[in-house]
């Protein structure tokens, strides 16, 4: 039963894309904002849980 995606979810989502510390997290997979980001802001943050709604992966993994 998947969820349906909303365009106000897709906008969350392109939030956290241009998030800087999300994207410092994507990009270096290490340090403090990594730890950050996947620890604690991914559970709280609407952003980074709209992006993995969208995305189907968290927001401190890498972009393909």
């Amino acid at each position: 039963m998947s969820k349906k995606i909303t365009s106000f979810d897709r906008f969350k989502a392109n939030v956290c894309k241009r998030c800087k510390l999300c994207g410092r997290a994507r990009n270096k997979q290490k340090g403090l904002s990594y730890f950050f980001v996947k620890n604690i802001e991914s559970k709280t943050c609407p952003f980074c849980r709209a992006y993995k709604k969208v995305y189907g992966k968290p927001s401190y993994l890498p972009i393909d």
